[in-house]
């Protein structure tokens, strides 16, 4: 099932995408231009299992989408393409040059393996984070090298699917409120706390909005 079937399922995107337009007309204006059917971002694998969600994750930090998926395509074959499936095992066994082959930066290679070990010593499974409050999940992942709050908090909109997560930090974000707001420098993460106050609990929603309307021309 995915991520937007499950929203419909639910029936918490109807109720969010009321909630948002009648709370903030701005924001209305781009839920009237883009259909929740059409907010997935594609690069982007909601329906992962740990491991390969926490792993896109760190090989898409700091450069470009279209860079990082290709780059994670090339990881996923390495695995695909022998005996082995990706499990943190095969992660740890896999010599630094072989990742380095496919376009990974040496310091996400620290990131990957550090994964792979922090799995091998007990870091909660998904059905374990799923249990766990938001701030929870983040100090869970966050004791994993090169997993900062910005990718706890995408892995807990995109892969835990909660409602009311607001990435202050992203540069997506920060540009959609500028944009739409017509503000003439990027916003600080107060100036985003204070627009993004009617958008709650839904604000992981508004955040996706944001995402899209970055794609829509004037």
């Amino acid at each position: 099932m995915t991520k937007y079937n499950y929203l419909k399922a639910s029936m918490e995107i109807v109720p969010g995408v009321i909630f948002l337009k009648q709370s903030d007309p701005i924001l209305a204006t781009v839920i009237e231009r883009i259909s929740y059917d059409n907010l997935e971002l594609t690069y982007y694998q909601e329906e992962l299992d740990l491991l390969t969600a926490l792993c896109q994750a760190i090989i898409f930090q700091q450069i470009s989408t279209k860079v990082a998926t290709k780059i994670f395509q090339r990881f996923i074959l390495l695995y695909q393409q022998s005996d082995r499936q990706l499990t943190a095992r095969a992660i740890l066994e896999t010599p630094d040059e072989v990742l380095r082959s496919v376009g990974i930066s040496r310091p996400k290679i620290i990131y990957l393996k550090d994964l792979a070990l922090k799995i091998e010593q007990g870091l909660p499974t998904l059905p374990e984070l799923a249990l766990m409050e938001d701030v929870a999940v983040i100090e869970s992942l966050t004791q994993v090298k090169g997993i900062g709050k910005w990718t706890a908090q995408m892995f807990l909109i995109f892969h835990l699917h909660r409602p009311d997560i607001l990435p202050v930090n992203d540069l997506g974000i920060r540009s959609a409120i500028a944009k739409l707001y017509n503000l003439n420098t990027l916003p600080d993460p107060k100036t985003i706390e204070k627009v993004a106050q009617k958008w709650q609990p839904y604000r992981s929603l508004a955040c996706r909005y944001l995402w899209r309307s970055l794609a829509i021309n004037d």
